[in-house]
């Protein structure tokens, strides 16, 4: 895996990760001047990339993390709308290296991008269709219709295609506002759709953070974003469980799955869940302690890589969120001095139960040939 950081004289910086035909990119504004000239910031470092490259990499995905969605949205909605060429998702997380914007660019080689009929983002690679959808969100009601209906809308999406939520989804993310007040009318909609769905602990969840986020909406308490594969064989797809140090999460009253991987002819692709510092019996460990959380977090995620055979030097990119700003310090120094190169960002963000005072995600990419 080849990874780089590019810094510009702006004080703009790009962290890249590269192997076989996927590309990441964390991009982070500098910490001065006007939401605006930080955006523009971003931007031209991300067409300066895109100008040098003679791949045909193109993004597939991207999503901004905003410091104030309700006075800056507005302002990334425009220039996406003048200019999207594929799924784009744009939240209130706050990065805390104290910048008003970052941007998390997910590309891909020799692919074409359209939309579909149904409203997701369709990329086709060879035999398989890459399906995304960015930012999606319904308004008024509680959490628990919007989270209903945010994936009743989903479901459709992906039947008008042809495909199911079960036998395609490989990944969602779920942003909730005020997180500790709406998680619970989350976890309740999404229970019981998946149940309707054949989704249960005797077939198969699907990877999944929830996290805190929010939109430029008061009325909008859940955003999703999601990502399915249409093409594969169901030996292709493999669940992660990490038992010897997480429990089945269904045991707590959520249903998710630890993690997924996909195998391609050419690669193995693996998307870790919202991960924190829990045991196998679903208890939080190492309450009020940020360092040794983040060391049980970590120890986690590389149980949860070794069972897809793959490790931390697989790690494509990665998200870090917390519930207290003022761990930042800390928590930055633990994950940069033993991965300095790796694409990632630390938002604030709190976690669904108050104790889990970090979480982390990551995507990781191995060679098969």
């Amino acid at each position: 895996m080849l990874r780089y950081i590019i810094r510009y004289d702006d004080g703009c910086y790009l962290q890249a990760s590269e192997l076989e035909n996927e590309v990441h990119l964390m991009i982070h504004a500098g910490t001065s001047g006007s939401f605006q000239s930080q955006l523009d910031a971003v931007h031209r470092a991300l067409d300066g990339f895109m100008a040098n490259r003679s791949d045909g990499a193109r993004p597939v995905f991207m999503r901004y993390f905003l410091s104030d969605a309700a006075n800056q949205a507005e302002i990334v909605n425009a220039y996406v709308n003048a200019s999207q060429t594929c799924a784009v998702s744009v939240l209130e997380q706050p990065p805390l290296d104290g910048s008003k914007v970052s941007l998390w660019v997910y590309l891909m080689k020799e692919v074409e991008v359209s939309t579909t009929e149904a409203g997701l983002w369709e990329v086709k690679q060879g035999n398989y269709r890459h399906l995304w959808m960015g930012g999606s969100s319904v308004r008024g009601g509680d959490s628990e219709m919007q989270m209903r209906m945010l994936l009743e809308n989903y479901i459709a999406s992906l039947k008008n295609n042809g495909y199911s939520l079960g036998g395609d989804c490989i990944r969602t993310w779920i942003f909730v506002q005020n997180v500790d007040v709406n998680y619970a009318g989350i976890v309740k909609a999404r229970r019981e759709i998946f149940e309707d769905e054949d989704l249960t602990p005797n077939t198969h969840y699907i990877a999944s953070t929830g996290i805190a986020g929010r939109n430029a909406y008061p009325d909008s308490s859940v955003i999703m974003d999601a990502y399915a594969v249409a093409g594969l064989r169901r030996d292709q797809i493999r669940y992660i469980y990490g038992s010897t140090h997480l429990n089945p999460t269904y045991e707590y009253g959520v249903t998710f799955e630890r993690g997924t991987y996909v195998d391609y002819p050419d690669r193995r692709q693996v998307f870790i869940s919202g991960t924190a510092s829990i045991d196998n019996k679903g208890q939080i460990v190492h309450p009020g302690d940020i360092s040794k959380q983040c060391e049980r977090l970590l120890e986690n995620v590389s149980v949860l890589l070794s069972e897809a055979e793959c490790g931390f030097q697989d790690v494509m990119s990665m998200i870090i969120y917390l519930r207290d700003i003022s761990d930042y310090e800390n928590v930055r120094h633990i994950f940069d001095s033993r991965y300095p190169d790796m694409p990632k960002v630390y938002l604030w963000a709190p976690v669904c139960r108050p104790g889990w005072l970090v979480e982390m995600e990551c995507i990781a990419l191995k060679a098969l040939q």
